[in-house]
C-alpha cells in the first residue's frame, strides 16, 4: 500500500511540475498571440499530421520486431503494433516518458519467458532512435551556426553551446559508457557481457547497423515531418531555407522531450521553444504554438493504445 501511495505521489508531483512549467511558459509569451498562432493551423494539416503519427507507430513497431527477432524473440508484426500503441499511449499520460516502454518490455518478457532479452530488445530499439536523433540535432545545429542563423546566445544573453560542444559532450558520455561496460565485477560483469553481446547482434553487426540507422532515420524524419506539416499549414514556411530552420529547431524540441521531468515532455518542450525561436529571429509564440499542436496531435494519434490497455499477453506453457 505504501508503495502504491508513494507511486501516486510521484505521479501527482510530475503532473504538478508539468503544470508549473507550462504556467511559467505562458508568462513568457503573449497569450493572445499564442492563441492566434495555434488557431492558424488548419484542420487539413492536423489530418496529415495524424496520419504521419499513425505511421510512426507502425514503423517503430517494425523496428522493435526486427530488434527482438535478432535477439531470438520473434513477435508477430500486428502484436508488435498493438504493444507499441499501448506503450505510446502510456508514455503520453504517465510521467517520465519511458514507463510505456518498461511495460512493453515486461509484457514481452512474460510472453517469451526471457525478460532480460526482452528488456534489451526494447532498450536497443530506443537507443538506435536516440543516437540517430542526436546526430540529426548536431547536424541541424551545425547548419544553423555555419549559415549564421543562430548567433550563439539565447534571449537572456547566455552563451549557447556550439555544435562542437554538443559533439564533444556526446563523445565523453559514450566513452564513459564504454568504460563502464568494460569493468570486471562478478555478476555485474556477467550481465554487461550479455548486454554487449545483445548490442552487437541487434545493433552493431551487419546488416543490423544499417537497418537500425535507416529505420530510425525514417522515424525521426516522420517526427520532423509532423512539425513541418503544421508549420506549413500555419504559414511559417516561405522557402526551403525556412523549412530547414524549422526542422533544425524542432529536432531540438524532440531532444528536450527526452528529459524525464514532466508528462510526455509537456512544458519542457514549450520552454525550449521559448528560448530557441528568438535565437533565430522568430517569435517565441510560433515555436510554442508548434509545440502545443505537435503534443496534442501525438496524444490523439496514441489513443488507439487505450484499446489494448487490459489486453494481457498470454504466457507460453
Amino acid at each position: 500500500m505504501n508503495l502504491l501511495s508513494n507511486t501516486g505521489i510521484r505521479i501527482a508531483l510530475k503532473w504538478l511540475l508539468t503544470a508549473l512549467i507550462i504556467g511559467a511558459v505562458l508568462l513568457l509569451v503573449d497569450g493572445k498571440t499564442l492563441i492566434r498562432e495555434v488557431a492558424r493551423v488548419p484542420p487539413s494539416a492536423l489530418a496529415i499530421g495524424l496520419v504521419l503519427g499513425i505511421g510512426q507507430v507502425f514503423l517503430s513497431a517494425w523496428r522493435w520486431r526486427y530488434t527482438a527477432g535478432l535477439l531470438g524473440l520473434p513477435i508477430p508484426y500486428m502484436q508488435a503494433v498493438r504493444e507499441y500503441y499501448l506503450a505510446t499511449f502510456t508514455n503520453q499520460v504517465l510521467p517520465g516518458g519511458v514507463l510505456g516502454d518498461v511495460n512493453r518490455a515486461l509484457r514481452h518478457g512474460a510472453d517469451t519467458d526471457n525478460r532480460a532479452a526482452a528488456a534489451h530488445g526494447v532498450a536497443i530499439e530506443r537507443l538506435s532512435g536516440q543516437v540517430v536523433q542526436a546526430a540529426v540535432v548536431v547536424g541541424g545545429l551545425t547548419w544553423l551556426s555555419i549559415t549564421g542563423r543562430i548567433n550563439g546566445t539565447d534571449v537572456t544573453g547566455a552563451d549557447f553551446p556550439s555544435p562542437l560542444s554538443w559533439l564533444l559532450a556526446a563523445v565523453v558520455v559514450l566513452a564513459l559508457l564504454g568504460w563502464f561496460l568494460t569493468q570486471k565485477s562478478s555478476r555485474v560483469s556477467a550481465y554487461f557481457g550479455t548486454l554487449r553481446g545483445d548490442l552487437t547482434r541487434a545493433l552493431l553487426s551487419w546488416p543490423a547497423f544499417p537497418v537500425q540507422v535507416l529505420t530510425s532515420l525514417f522515424v525521426v524524419t516522420s517526427y520532423l515531418a509532423v512539425f513541418l506539416v503544421l508549420a506549413s499549414g500555419a504559414g511559417y514556411l516561405n522557402d526551403l531555407s525556412s523549412a530547414v530552420v524549422i526542422a533544425a529547431l524542432c529536432s531540438l524540441l524532440l531532444l528536450s522531450m527526452v528529459i524525464p521531468v514532466t508528462v510526455s515532455g509537456w512544458g519542457v518542450r514549450e520552454g525550449a521553444a521559448v528560448i530557441l525561436w528568438p535565437m533565430v529571429g522568430l517569435p517565441a509564440e510560433q515555436g510554442v504554438a508548434l509545440s502545443v499542436a505537435y503534443g496534442a496531435l501525438i496524444f490523439v494519434s496514441s489513443l488507439p493504445g487505450v484499446l489494448f490497455l487490459f489486453n494481457l499477453p498470454a504466457r507460453r506453457p
